[in-house]
């Protein structure tokens, strides 16, 4: 046996018996105990094991961990504080609890888990804080489990089977009986759940739900993805009969009740391929010579009552999931592609927020309320891009003079210190089976930011509208779209990286901030590292969320803010007419409490199809490149960890490691003050942001992970970038596993080895 692996050996086995000896105390609190006493307990006898005891007992109590009241008789130094909040799973199998109350976040060592899950609601004891000075705990009450069901490959042998989890990892087995495979065979894809936790025993105990396939199967990757964060695969029977019951025919009592705009020249403008179409603009010239401006939105609150078995299931959804081949809609068919859908030559029912503009794009007078329109034509942005370089078609004056005024609003946005984040999306043609056959680039055009800029419009002045009120005068409980300012700390740590670079950053000021991120992204543009630098743009920025308190949207430099475009995918935008029409109506205030629940709802179901896509667009980029073995493609570095270095490929935004252990040339180490790896006798450098050409060398499927080779000598020898102080945790990420990483990818593996309109 190597000395190395005797070390390691010898480390892993001293973790584990610190950790019985903490066990020992925590199981009787009041006890004392020396040394002898506590290899009793143990049942150990070995003399070298004894003597580890001993050096043990004076590092847990130089930790404070322990205390000694007496010489030679240790107890355990507690705490009587408890914490109630969330668990954090890291990728060795340890975990963060983050407290309900805010403060410092609570590690937690496996040991002390009580097959705790990541997302799990928790009650914890805090100990004594450890030798990094960081607040210590235990798992003591389980108070809601974040889920019980997991996907994964069967491995099946003679007496029992495994399951071999896919996605985030958990620190355990989960042991399937023979009897509870419901026909499941080996190295099959499933879906189980868990149906015991034993507190005594490591593994977990689970029953196969479904059975999704053969692993690599497109639909049964797909699924997978849906199981994996739980996501509906078709609505309830009881919920497709509610909607089919909602007749077509609009009543003619219901027309005499809205504004009219039949008679007023509207049209739809979407993706080539969008089945449903929420938001139509209609559009004339006034006699004052101004313009009017009618932004509709499909009136789904009409048919969505509050409160109905339709309405919590669309509440339940919040949203509609975009994967790369196939749409799980919030609401179903009947809705979504038929009765609210603005189709040309059909009459419906809209709740519209209708402008007067001046040649100068400014608002002159604005109206909110129910209408009925009938669309004249249905665009794809393509056609509409036509017209607007000077191509004939319908509506060709109207497009014009909507994208001059765009223009406009656009200008005077940007000007008021709203940010221009214009990143190209990766997009995939697919054939009729879900297999990838190429990835192109999606780019906003000027027929984009046209219906931007309308929505933008629109979802602010209805903000504006509930929001604003005269000094002294609270305002009415509305959902508001908010954006907080940058984090301080993760500003600097992203100015920090980009200095490397020789971008600068000025944040004397929230208006400054935002002028000086444009110049960056407009200097980055078309450069290797622009990408990246707009990926950790992006992360030093706050995540917009719903709620009732409205902090204002930084990066529309917006004072109020709302979503109300899109209620066909977003319910959000369904509340939002409801209270709109309830103050129209002269309604009082509707409760805040109940509202802002339904928010933080809404916010984490975005993040979680959010994250569902983001499984689906990693899966087709592994696909893509799984019959590519070999081939060599340009990318930049994106990630550098003490297990190797991430490269993004350029052609297809796909992510994969290349591990340390191909770098044959030297023997590397991670330098994390200057986000590289450095050769220790030639002092080659890998630096974030560098470019590299790779081979392709492995593509995992299951996983959906990619391992890459170099495919040369791209970079002279040269020393590493001045030294800048330690980056922040954002950067790093190490307590997750994923050290200085920026697209935040994670290997369950050990170290050897990834929109809709709308703001």
């Amino acid at each position: 046996m190597s000395k190395k692996h005797q070390k390691t050996e010898k480390s892993a086995g001293k973790r584990e018996l610190r950790s019985l000896l903490f066990a020992t105390f925590k199981e009787n609190p009041a006890q004392r105990y020396n040394y002898k006493q506590l290899a009793r307990q143990l049942g150990i006898t070995n003399v070298n094991v004894k003597r580890l005891i001993i050096e043990l007992l004076d590092e847990m109590k130089q930790e404070g961990v322990i205390s000694e009241p007496a010489i030679g008789a240790f107890a355990l130094k507690m705490t009587t504080v408890h914490v109630t909040g969330t668990i954090d799973l890291t990728a060795k199998g340890t975990a963060y609890l983050v407290p309900d109350e805010g403060g410092e976040d609570v590690f937690i060592p496996q040991v002390g888990l009580k097959h705790a899950l990541n997302g799990d609601k928790v009650k914890a004891v805090v100990y004594a804080r450890n030798k990094w000075r960081r607040p210590e705990g235990e798992v003591v009450e389980i108070l809601e489990r974040k889920r019980e069901t997991f996907v994964g490959v069967l491995q099946l042998s003679r007496h029992h089977a495994f399951l071999i989890p896919s996605g985030k990892r958990i620190p355990y087995d989960i042991l399937i009986p023979l009897d509870e495979l419901n026909g499941a065979k080996d190295g099959e894809k499933v879906v189980v759940k868990i149906i015991e936790w034993p507190e005594r025993q490591k593994n977990l105990v689970g029953t196969v739900l479904e059975v999704l396939g053969q692993p690599g199967d497109n639909d049964a990757e797909m699924n997978a993805i849906m199981a994996e964060f739980e996501l509906p695969v078709k609505f309830p029977p009881a919920i497709e009969k509610a909607a089919a019951k909602i007749k077509e025919r609009i009543d003619d009592d219901e027309i005499a009740r809205r504004r009219d705009f039949r008679g007023v020249a509207t049209f739809t403008i979407d993706p080539a391929d969008a089945k449903d179409f929420d938001d139509a603009l209609s559009t004339r010239v006034l006699d004052n010579g101004n313009r009017e401006v009618g932004v509709h939105i499909a009136d789904v609150s009409h048919y969505v009552q509050p409160d109905t078995p339709l309405d919590r299931e669309a509440y339940q959804r919040a949203t509609s999931v975009y994967l790369v081949d196939r749409t799980i809609p919030m609401l179903p068919e009947h809705l979504s592609n038929g009765l609210c859908s603005l189709r040309p030559g059909e009459d419906k029912l809209c709740f519209s927020a209708v402008f007067e503009l001046n040649a100068r794009g400014a608002v002159v007078t604005r109206w909110f309320g129910r209408t009925v329109i009938r669309s004249g034509r249905r665009f794809a942005y393509e056609e509409a891009q036509a017209i607007i370089e000077g191509g004939d078609g319908e509506f060709q004056e109207e497009i014009r003079a909507l994208d001059a005024l765009a223009r406009k609003l656009r200008a005077d946005r940007l000007a008021n210190g709203a940010l221009d984040f214009d990143r190209a999306e990766a997009r995939f043609e697919i054939d009729a089976n879900g297999k990838p056959l190429r990835v192109y680039f999606k780019h906003a055009r000027e027929a984009n930011k046209l219906i931007e800029e309308f929505m933008l419009l629109a979802n602010r002045e209805v903000a504006e509208r509930v929001g604003k009120v005269k000094a002294g005068e609270k305002a009415k409980t509305f959902v508001y779209r908010v954006h907080e300012d940058p984090d301080p700390a993760k500003l600097a740590d992203f100015s920090r990286f980009i200095a490397k670079f020789g971008y600068r950053l000025r944040s004397t000021s929230s208006r400054a901030l935002s002028t000086s991120m444009n110049k960056l992204m407009a200097d980055v543009k078309n450069r290797p590292e622009q990408n990246m630098i707009e990926t950790l743009a992006l992360r030093s920025m706050a995540k917009a969320v719903y709620s009732t308190e409205n902090v204002g949207h930084y990066g529309l430099a917006f004072d109020y803010y709302s979503h109300f475009t899109s209620p066909i995918r977003r319910y959000p935008d369904v509340m939002t007419h409801r209270l709109l029409q309830r103050y129209l109506d002269g309604g009082r205030s509707a409760g805040a409490d109940a509202y802002e629940g339904r928010c933080k709802h809404c916010s984490d179901m975005e993040q979680l199809a959010a994250n569902a896509e983001r499984a689906s667009i990693k899966y087709k980029q592994v696909e893509f490149l799984a019959d590519k073995l070999g081939e060599t493609f340009p990318g930049t570095i994106s990630g550098v960890t003490q297990w190797g270095f991430y490269v993004e490929l350029s052609d297809s935004l796909a992510e994969g490691l290349v591990p340390m252990t191909e770098l044959e040339d030297d023997y590397y180490e991670l330098d994390e003050e200057n986000y590289c790896i450095v050769g220790r006798h030639r002092r080659k450098v890998y630096q974030l942001g560098d470019p590299v050409a790779v081979r392709v060398a492995r593509a995992n499927l299951v996983e959906r992970q990619l391992d890459f080779a170099l495919a040369g000598s791209e970079k002279s020898e040269r020393p590493p970038a001045s030294p800048s102080p330690r980056p922040g945790r954002d950067l790093r990420r190490a307590r997750r596993g994923d050290e200085m990483n920026p697209k935040g990818s994670s290997r369950r593996s050990k170290p050897t080895r990834a929109r809709r309109r709308g703001k």
